[in-house]
């Protein structure tokens, strides 16, 4: 996007984690370190079942009493119900404040303006009160201010940016191979591991232990991971949920997400990611191509 350009995510929510044992209680559930969660760092994060499988992921960002998790709006009640449930004791509690802040993404360029310090993945400061950070999965993404909803118009006039479509944002993320809308379709149906959290820096694998740790530790350090989400355009036809992906008559991969953005779950060996990306393949009734993101080894 343009230096001066703001693209403002409606889609985004918003939950507070406060508490005396607000960091205890997330460093046992998360699959990152939240002993590295500062006024100065943003992680990106998630929370697996206990085999391991996808449910959610999310922003970690460090408030004056708290921390604040930025993920899906439609999400947010799910989150808050599965935080209940491992509360147990812990003195901490859950809020919802979706609906007294928003998410704003600004690029790079304009970061550069606001901070003036070396750009590094989840760098934050602090604008007119709201923190600003770099995205920590891929700096390619730009930054995102945490505005509450009485600062947005003075910060956008106070910045000289000019409103524009979201769809420029999300068509980015997923030219770079990261979805961001509809993740609910991967809840309880592929490993967390499986939609590239360990690449996207969302999984620190040196921490103790999480919901899930035992089984994406044995995938990831016994080099078992044989599925990976991956991006896929339509050639012809229409692309939907379910459709088989096929190579040489073998069945490759799945769509995951069918539209605006398609994703498929996609085996990345037994045959080897880099023999069928980027050519034509059968998808149910369409023709599709594989991409495999500049990140991915």
């Amino acid at each position: 996007m343009e230096k001066d350009e703001v693209i403002t995510l409606e889609d985004r929510g918003f939950i507070q984690i406060k508490g005396l044992e607000a960091k205890d209680f997330l460093q046992n559930i998360v699959t990152n370190d939240m002993e590295k969660v500062t006024n100065n760092l943003t992680l990106f994060s998630s929370i697996f079942t206990p085999q391991g499988k996808y449910l959610f992921e999310f922003f970690v960002l460090k408030l004056k009493d708290g921390y604040l998790l930025e993920c899906e709006k439609k999400s947010i009640a799910e989150i808050i119900k599965i935080f209940k449930f491992y509360k147990l004791r812990s003195k901490v509690d859950f809020i919802d404040l979706s609906e007294k802040y928003a998410s704003l993404i600004i690029s790079l360029e304009k970061f550069k303006e606001i901070n003036g310090s070396k750009i590094t993945k989840g760098c934050t400061v602090i604008y007119r009160e709201d923190p600003v950070y770099i995205d920590p999965r891929n700096d390619k993404l730009g930054a995102k201010i945490i505005s509450k909803l009485e600062n947005i118009h003075l910060t956008i006039k106070k910045l000289n940016l000019k409103i524009t479509d979201k769809k420029k944002y999300y068509t980015k993320s997923f030219e770079l191979g990261i979805p961001q809308v509809d993740l609910g379709k991967f809840k309880e149906k592929i490993f967390g591991i499986e939609s590239n959290l360990d690449e996207l820096n969302g999984i620190d694998f040196k921490k103790g232990c999480y919901i899930g740790q035992e089984n994406t530790s044995r995938i990831k350090l016994r080099n078992k991971l044989r599925r990976r989400i991956l991006p896929v355009q339509k050639i012809t036809g229409e692309i939907s949920e379910n459709d088989i992906i096929k190579y040489k008559d073998s069945e490759i991969g799945k769509i995951m997400i069918n539209k605006p953005y398609s994703f498929a779950l996609v085996k990345v060996v037994d045959p080897d990611l880099n023999d069928f990306v980027d050519i034509e393949l059968v998808c149910g009734k369409s023709r599709i191509k594989i991409f495999k993101p500049t990140w991915i080894e």
